[in-house]
């Protein structure tokens, strides 16, 4: 009998380690290390990907101080692992607004139940950054971004040996994560096409007021692959 899904991913996290040699400077956001963090990262898995169907992969950039960077669950803040999934923790009501709108478009697609059957979200890079206090992108620094490539590829590839779909993937974030996915892409040939959507934050900062119009645009290209 096949691996759950949950497993797979869950060995995935518990194995996962710090690149070595970044840059001065720049702290790494390593939730894993956590008993807690586990526990949610377990009853989060097993809730929504204990079978062997296949998923459809989705890219984010990396995990951030107030989501992933806490619970361990990529766009998946304490707000909504509490509220959306039903998972009680102690992390209090913290949220992030990538967050929010992940999971606004997951209501719209029919709940975490229906959304997690068809797609896994991941990450380019599965671990987070902060510089000098904030939030900062793996692209955001070109020693950084060039440091972690090897990584990145590892964590990809290693995720290319779980049930899913390699015709075609997702990429949130238009910009620079697209091209630097796309790039990798092209060299390794891990997908036929990589679909890109905007980024939740870009839209939750600059375009709130046309939310309902970018959810119709996720779901319109979420239905076209699943």
């Amino acid at each position: 009998m096949d691996e759950q899904f949950a497993n797979k991913i869950l060995d995935f996290y518990k194995t996962l380690q710090v690149p070595e040699k970044l840059p001065r400077g720049v702290e790494v956001l390593f939730p894993f290390s956590s008993p807690e963090v586990i526990r949610l990262m377990n009853q989060f898995y097993f809730q929504y990907f204990s079978d062997t169907r296949k998923r459809t992969l989705i890219f984010g950039i990396n995990p951030g101080r107030h989501g992933a960077g806490i619970t361990g669950i990529n766009f998946t803040a304490p707000r909504q692992l509490f509220h959306d999934c039903g998972i009680s923790h102690d992390f209090g009501d913290v949220s992030e607004l990538s967050a929010e709108f992940i999971y606004t478009m997951i209501q719209a697609y029919g709940g975490p139940d229906q959304f997690y059957k068809d797609y896994f979200i991941s990450a380019v890079s599965p671990l987070g950054y902060v510089y000098k206090g904030k939030n900062m992108n793996y692209y955001d620094m070109p020693s950084l971004k060039l440091r972690l490539k090897p990584f990145v590829v590892n964590c990809i590839q290693q995720q290319l040996q779980w049930p899913v779909k390699q015709k075609r993937c997702i990429c949130i974030g238009g910009d620079k994560n697209f091209r630097y996915l796309s790039a990798l892409n092209e060299r390794y040939q891990w997908f036929e096409q990589i679909d890109v959507l905007p980024h939740p934050r870009f839209i939750m900062q600059y375009k709130r007021k046309y939310i309902h119009e970018y959810i119709s645009l996720y779901l319109k290209t979420l239905v076209t692959i699943s």
